[in-house]
């Protein structure tokens, strides 16, 4: 059986989002959103669970190189947990270290977008989700 997921690279003023999905464990960037008066913007997110309808969701947390969390973590956990409220999906948290530095390398040119950066990350988040946890997904469904 093969499930959907969306990834989320959060940030306090954007958050990159993809797609993917647990049969070729793979996954696409598809936007970045940004805050609405410091929040989330709920209302594009839910279109997007709408639209995808995904069976759980992953998150990046924010690490330091030195195993520690970075001082962004307790943000990006607390917007795990709403997600999981307001969906009532599955939120994995997974290590997102260095996927922006990745997504950074990966775009080339010179011009980077912001938001095609984002979404690359979120992209690279969820692949590593993808990679290292699919089999709990299997379990799931």
């Amino acid at each position: 059986m093969t499930h959907r997921l969306l990834g989320f690279d959060y940030g306090p003023r954007k958050i990159g989002i993809a797609v993917g999905q647990t049969l070729t464990g793979t996954a696409s960037p598809l936007q970045t959103l940004r805050a609405v008066k410091g929040k989330p913007d709920w209302e594009s997110i839910n279109g997007l669970i709408e639209t995808w309808q995904p069976d759980a969701l992953v998150v990046g947390l924010p690490y330091n190189m030195d195993d520690t969390e970075s001082e962004l973590a307790p943000r990006a956990k607390r917007f795990a947990r709403q997600l999981e409220g307001r969906y009532r999906r599955k939120v994995y948290l997974v290590d997102e270290r260095l996927t922006s530095r990745e997504a950074r390398r990966a775009v080339p040119g010179k011009i980077k977008k912001i938001e095609t950066l984002d979404a690359l990350a979120a992209k690279l988040i969820l692949e590593t989700w993808l990679s290292e946890h699919k089999q709990d997904i299997h379990g799931a469904g």
